[in-house]
């Protein structure tokens, strides 16, 4: 009976596992050749970045029209489709009530099981690999392979050699180290002539050189109801001020093109619309109003709700003698340029851009080079913003590699 070796027991692995355990199944009822499935994993327990994900709320995938999901992949939009069009959103969801675990809708689109965590479906799905055959190696870390093609894996009682006739690698990006996803995995490729791109922050933050007094006054702050812009792109939301600079769900959207200019230019700026509900022409208007003896911070709060944090922000970047001019000032709360110096660190990123080129992979995901060994999850190079959109794609990967196997022993 052939023997599939996964490793990473994340989303995309348990997923892939998933589809040859189904196999597994076929074989005991006389259907189809049967294989044995084993995971490897380096840390102590299985899916720990997925638990953590869903800590605050298991964002599981989201409910926009096909087309407009797809586009969220940006430059590897092309290369998600096939996936997605093998298990896609709406798939997802149907697989998840398989487990018996409902989900719903929330006001945004994003799409939660009803207990709104990870945990629940979690154990259902390893009960479910575990009744399948399929067999679980945590505290394994991946070596690479031995002269003989053999796998190495480092353990609690030292380093051990596995053999496997199908391999599929399902090894994260490069952030949260702490829970498995280091990237050590990029040199064994890149030795064995695999194209790797190098990982990257996505969904990340940025350094912004705040003022002391900013720094020590505001850090910590919601910026709420902002349009904020890079280039073309631009969306609406909130962000937070950190001691380092700015993070939050709005710069986690804009993060690509950010973090893109910075390498491209060696600058960025993030271009806030301060009042997206008043026009150019009301807030000049409104400005434009008695100041009598308020105070320009007074006068700013009263007439256009700008104050604190805003307020500060506009102090911050803009010229005095743009502050007291109506003209100039309107401009600045409708498009305040605050400057990005560097993206925080790779394993401080929720996600990672880079990995393993698709041009290295035929459309099961299986690398053109290295026959019978497959990709999948996070390692390839792809990155979509939050939302639901990073695990979607995860599952939808799994999903292919582990057909792809079933395809390859076929």
């Amino acid at each position: 009976m052939p023997t599939v070796a996964i490793i990473g027991a994340g989303p995309a692995g348990l997923m892939a596992a998933e589809q040859l355990g189904v196999a597994q199944e076929y074989f005991l009822r006389g259907a189809v050749n049967g294989v044995n499935v084993d995971i490897f994993d380096a840390m102590p327990s299985v899916g720990r970045k997925f638990l953590i994900a869903g800590k605050g709320g298991m964002n599981i995938t989201h409910s926009e029209p096909l087309p407009a999901f797809i586009a969220r992949y940006g430059q590897r939009a092309e290369k998600i489709a096939p996936l997605l069009a093998a298990f896609g959103p709406q798939a997802l969801r149907e697989w998840i009530a398989g487990l018996g675990i409902e989900t719903f809708v929330g006001t945004s689109g994003r799409v939660f099981p009803t207990e709104m965590k990870a945990a629940p479906l979690l154990r259902a799905w390893l009960h479910r690999l575990r009744g399948a055959g399929v067999r679980f190696h945590v505290r394994h870390r991946w070596l690479g392979w031995q002269a003989d093609g053999s796998l190495r894996f480092a353990t609690p009682e030292g380093e051990i050699a596995v053999n496997a006739d199908i391999v599929i690698l399902a090894l994260g990006g490069g952030s949260w180290k702490k829970l498995g996803s280091d990237g050590a995995w990029v040199p064994i490729l890149v030795e064995r002539g695999i194209p790797v791109l190098p990982l990257k922050p996505a969904n990340c933050g940025f350094d912004v050189a705040w003022s002391a007094y900013f720094r020590e006054r505001f850090a910590g702050q919601p910026i709420k109801s902002v349009v904020a812009s890079v280039g073309d792109q631009s969306q609406q939301g909130e962000f937070n001020i950190t001691e380092n600079g700015i993070e939050g769900g709005l710069i986690y959207a804009l993060s690509a093109p950010l973090r893109d200019a910075l390498e491209r230019d060696g600058e960025a700026t993030l271009t806030l619309d301060l009042a997206p509900g008043r026009s150019f022409e009301r807030l000049i208007a409104d400005l434009s109003k008695p100041q009598g003896r308020d105070s320009l911070f007074n006068h700013l709060r009263r007439r256009v709700g700008i104050e604190g944090v805003k307020a500060a922000l506009l102090r911050e970047f803009s010229p005095n003698s743009a502050l007291t001019a109506t003209a100039s000032l309107a401009a600045a709360i409708k498009a305040l340029a605050v400057p990005v110096i560097a993206t925080r660190p790779l394993d401080e990123a929720i996600s990672s851009a880079g990995g393993v080129a698709f041009e290295a992979l035929d459309e099961n995901l299986m690398l053109k080079q290295m026959p019978g060994i497959f990709c999948a999850g996070e390692m390839l190079d792809w990155e979509a913003p939050t939302g639901g959109y990073l695990l979607t794609a995860c599952f939808a990967s799994g999903y292919v590699a582990g057909q792809g196997v079933r395809d390859w022993l076929a």
